[in-house]
């Protein structure tokens, strides 16, 4: 019980302190989770049977999911490729509906897809923005150690400045602090 106390907390802030950009990411991983748990829970492994009850729970998740990216996609400052992305949410949230109704987990693994494709779609065009804005503005550290951490490499040690309206104050650094960053993959 206190894991999944501490699991919530952990994603309640994640969520609360994430960008617009970051819950789309997590919106994805919501499906793309909600699919793939459905679709093992409706295949018998070892001899077991289907759970169609933790199947359908998924799907639904999974639909809510679709159903959100729909409700806030913005087809006006989309435009055509707005249009085009809303044929293809319904067209995943009807393949859910038959996987739902016909047991068909083959649904399940293509609405998966469709979502990890989507997913990833969206970080790289993140990451081009990143890196785009990185090299209009190599001086700042916060955007550098944001980039060392999503690269897999260290953060640079961030240098105190002054400005001349407030002076530079020094604090003792906590034991545990940790460079303050952001994640993009999620």
């Amino acid at each position: 019980m206190i894991n999944s106390s501490a699991q919530f907390k952990y994603q309640a802030t994640r969520i609360s302190t994430a960008t617009k950009e970051q819950l789309l990411l997590i919106t994805y991983d919501i499906g793309i989770k909600a699919c793939h748990t459905a679709e093992n829970a409706m295949s018998a492994k070892n001899g077991a049977a289907p759970d169609y009850d933790l199947a359908n729970k998924e799907i639904i998740r999974a639909q809510e999911v679709v159903r959100e990216l729909m409700v806030t996609l913005n087809r006006d400052k989309a435009g055509e490729l707005g249009d085009k992305l809303m044929q293809l949410y319904e067209y995943m949230y009807q393949l859910l509906v038959d996987a739902n109704m016909k047991k068909e987990p083959e649904n399940l693994r293509t609405v998966r897809g469709m979502l990890e494709e989507l997913k990833q779609t969206w970080e790289n065009a993140l990451m081009k923005l990143l890196k785009d804005y990185q090299a209009e503005h190599p001086d700042d550290k916060d955007l550098q150690n944001a980039m060392a951490e999503i690269e897999g490499k260290k953060p640079a040690a961030a240098a105190p400045t002054a400005t001349p309206q407030q002076p530079l104050r020094t604090a003792p650094a906590a034991a545990n602090a940790k460079p303050r960053s952001f994640t993009l993959a999620v």
